[in-house]
């Protein structure tokens, strides 16, 4: 066959690892993996750095000692995911296979891959703030009332990390229209540079300080269903929110508190020739994801419901 198919899964699975970054409206975070090591498979080895604080200076004895405690922890990335596609022989020829495969692939990315990361990693980030108690539900946004909301949430966060820590807002997009079509609102928003894997993008932000991330409300609950594309119900597979989730109106984050990991895990396509079951081209798509925010960060970040916490 002259479709070099270990050459083809090599270059696809290098664009969509790149494209998961650059098109995911959360592949901000996963710049912040830069000190993660990863070796293949489903572990990854993430940083924890701490240490003592200031003590007296003794004009006798100098200096107290003090610990640095830098130390890898091991981490599983829990969301092991993938499907298998197959294009009859017939379909398509050696001639145009590549493109084909390149451009149905990359349609799978962007609809179906990136909003089901999107969704996890936003429905992760709010159940453990829930669980911390750094959240807060029961506001339904109002043009009249979001704006002071917003800069207490804001004020929550700098008590914490100070002035002069970059945050990120993450705003469900009709949430953020509100901000957007007000004109008294909107004056508080300015147009800045926003650079995500190697890409920088236009972004709205509060006072020029702020970035304000617009996602859809459909990636915005608290809790979701991630279907095993067996169960019954479940074969279409995606993802869908549960009856019990809320919506979420923003999160706020230091920019280097979340580490995303995102995988596409040694893509491969048979030929017809190759392939056992079919006469057809055949590829394997297999994602390893996850999100993690270290637990001395997890209280610098906060969640805004809509609903009522339990």
């Amino acid at each position: 066959m002259s479709v070099n198919t270990i050459q083809t899964a090599a270059v696809i699975q290098i664009e969509l690892d790149k494209a998961a970054v650059e098109q995911a409206t959360s592949g901000w975070m996963e710049v912040n993996s830069n000190l993660v090591k990863y070796n293949g498979g489903s572990e990854v080895k993430i940083p924890e750095l701490s240490m003592d604080g200031l003590a007296d200076y003794d004009r006798q004895n100098g200096f107290v000692a003090g610990g640095v405690n830098f130390k890898y922890q091991t981490k599983t990335m829990t969301q092991d995911r993938g499907r298998s596609f197959s294009f009859d022989e017939n379909a398509v020829d050696e001639t145009n296979f590549a493109l084909t495969a390149a451009t149905v692939m990359g349609e799978f990315q962007r609809t179906k891959v990136i909003p089901e990361i999107d969704a996890y990693r936003y429905s992760t980030i709010a159940a453990a703030c829930i669980k911390a108690k750094t959240a807060s539900g029961g506001y339904v946004p109002a043009e009249d009332t979001i704006l002071q909301k917003l800069y207490y949430d804001i004020a929550t966060v700098q008590e914490i990390v100070g002035d002069n820590t970059p945050l990120v807002i993450t705003i469900s997009r009709m949430v953020a229209a509100i901000l957007s079509m007000s004109d008294k609102l909107s004056k508080k928003l300015d147009v800045t540079d926003f650079k995500q894997g190697d890409v920088s993008f236009k972004v709205k932000s509060l006072d020029g300080q702020h970035p304000l991330i617009s996602v859809g409300s459909e990636r915005m609950k608290t809790e979701y269903l991630f279907k095993d594309g067996k169960t019954s119900g479940q074969e279409d597979g995606g993802f869908a929110a549960t009856a019990s989730s809320k919506n979420i109106n923003w999160i706020i984050t230091p920019r280097k508190a979340p580490v995303a990991v995102s995988k596409t895990d040694k893509m491969r396509i048979f030929d017809p020739e190759t392939n056992q079951k079919a006469r057809a081209y055949a590829m394997d798509y297999r994602k390893y994801h996850d999100i993690w925010i270290p637990d001395q960060q997890i209280k610098t970040c906060f969640t805004n419901v809509k609903e009522e916490l339990s």
